[in-house]
């Protein structure tokens, strides 16, 4: 695909044509005090989703990565742990926890030794461990730089969880320190492994849907009641803006890996309710329109507070619509493509393979030297253009890129 940014010299162009200081957080309310989380590794309670297996999994194989799990909460008990399971040339070797009970029942459940636990306060000496190689980490977004520098200073390669980081300049720090311990790091865009997104990708390539003239995507739901003392991702200082760095951020790497372009321009809006608890530190809503070199255009709309939920993507071009809807969710896609007036439904895979092969194309790049397809600098350029849609929020006027 042509446009993308994958080298920092790439980026170097875009981030002194486009961006400033972080003006966006000055439409949040502040984050100190209101008893919030706070942004640093803690034990959590047991998550209210994830299951456990009934018994541990068989033995690595031969010259399987072993994989320390930095994180266990629903995500990574109930997705991250199984697909390390699940997956070819890797395997969970450890476990990270603030919370030594809910480590303990985790860690036994796949078969590791309690010398295989690590707690946030002994982690460097996870330095002195062969049997990890690389670290998944999981944590809320405000403590991937803190923990991915950390992994990276014991020498384990990074499989990090998106979005990348809290900004451009962390993101930049993260860079650094990967090619400062030459280890890799990788970002946990789980969509590129999916079946019907790499087919979208593909049909698109194909020009299945002739020139492209606009993208729509929507990634929302009603959250319900909580707040910053309950969830992280209402706690700014641990999940920035909110909707559009959790959610949101799908429909940005929609709109980029099935244009095929960077945009040239953003104009966006966002909403904070008043006097509304899950609201107090992060926005609500957030809307975008992007413009591409060769016309196209795209919306994207993100929320926490909106009904029904929606997970889409659709492409319409001049010869064709492409409709995913679910679009990017852990199961349960759906996608058609409608020429000529004939709607034909397509099934290219299983989902849930995205997350073994996610993990496994780790693998092959510490194994076999391959090019990480969802590299740091791709993390990167998201935040790039997430602060660009920031920005042009609180200025309230399109930004050109």
């Amino acid at each position: 695909m042509t446009g993308f940014i994958h080298s920092r010299r790439q980026f170097i162009a875009l981030s002194s044509a486009t961006l400033a200081a972080a003006p966006w957080i000055a439409g949040c309310a502040s984050a100190e005090g209101s008893g919030a989380i706070p942004a640093k590794a803690i034990g959590m309670p047991w998550p209210n989703w994830g299951e456990l297996p009934d018994s541990p999994p068989p033995a690595p194989t031969e010259g399987s990565v072993g994989f320390a799990v930095m994180g266990l909460g629903g995500y990574g008990i109930g997705k991250v742990l199984p697909a390390l399971a699940a997956a070819d040339r890797c395997h969970v070797a450890a476990v990270v926890s603030g919370n030594p009970e809910k480590a303990k029942k985790v860690a036994a459940a796949y078969g590791l030794s309690e010398d295989a636990i690590y707690s946030y306060e002994d982690f460097d000496r996870i330095a002195e461990d062969d049997r990890v190689e690389a670290v998944y980490n999981v944590l809320p977004t405000g403590l991937h730089l803190e923990w991915t520098e950390k992994s990276f200073a014991a020498g384990k390669h990074v499989l990090c969880e998106k979005p990348m980081a809290m900004s451009v300049a962390e993101c930049e720090q993260m860079i650094a320190a990967s090619e400062a311990t030459n280890r890799k790091l990788m970002i946990a865009y789980r969509c590129h492994f999916e079946p019907f997104n790499l087919r979208a990708m593909e049909l698109m390539r194909e020009g299945a849907v002739g020139k492209i003239k606009h993208i729509e995507t929507a990634q929302n739901y009603r959250m319900g009641p909580t707040s910053v003392s309950e969830n992280w991702r209402v706690v700014r200082a641990l999940a920035g803006g909110g909707p559009l760095e959790d959610y949101g951020i799908y429909g940005l790497q929609s709109a980029l890996y099935l244009s095929g372009e960077m945009p040239v321009a953003v104009k966006a809006v966002t909403e904070q309710p008043a006097n509304d608890p899950r609201f107090e530190q992060i926005f609500s809503t957030v809307t975008t329109d992007l413009r591409f070199p060769s016309g196209a255009t795209a919306r994207l709309f993100t929320s926490y507070d909106t009904a029904p939920g929606n997970n889409m993507a659709r492409v319409d071009g001049e010869a064709g619509t492409l409709l995913m809807q679910p679009a990017t969710g852990y199961g349960g896609h759906k996608m058609s493509l409608t020429r000529d007036g004939v709607t034909e439904d397509l099934n290219p895979g299983d989902p849930n393979v995205q997350f073994a092969l996610q993990c496994d194309h780790l693998a092959d790049a510490i194994r076999d030297g391959t090019e990480i397809i969802t590299p740091g600098e791709m993390g990167l350029r998201d935040m790039a253009l997430i602060e660009a849609i920031y920005r042009s929020a609180a200025e309230g006027r399109e930004i050109t890129l």
